[in-house]
């Protein structure tokens, strides 16, 4: 079965650092673009960052540039997010997904394919 899971969450201080994982099972995250996402209360999910298994590029949403990074270890098929410089706008479930991806460069698609169940972040003094 085809699984993302989600972890890493938790409560942080505003100015905080976090480390979500997207660990995969039942397919190499290697093969697939990844896209890590943002849903905060009454507010419609947002893409964050995204990364291309084609070429290894890499994209951010202008609200987290310079201060989340995605990466992967494929030893471990999973795909992180690192965050900085947490702002209590960052809170919210953020979710992973994957899709097979078809074109080269820094970008997001607009569907995917699998997604994990989501963990809260919540930034918070």
């Amino acid at each position: 079965q085809l699984q993302l899971v989600e972890s890493g969450g938790g409560l942080v201080q505003p100015g905080g650092s976090l480390r979500l994982s997207c660990a995969a099972s039942g397919f190499r995250l290697d093969l697939y673009a990844i896209g890590w996402f943002r849903q905060a209360p009454g507010k419609e999910r947002e893409v964050l960052s995204c990364i291309n298994s084609i070429d290894g590029s890499t994209s951010y949403a202008d609200s987290v540039q310079g201060r989340f990074t995605i990466s992967s270890d494929n030893t471990k098929n999973t795909v992180y997010l690192q965050m900085n410089s947490l702002k209590p706008e960052d809170t919210g479930v953020y979710y992973c997904a994957a899709v097979t991806p078809w074109l080269s460069g820094a970008v997001c698609y607009k569907q995917y394919d699998y997604w994990g169940q989501g963990t809260q972040v919540t930034v918070s003094s």
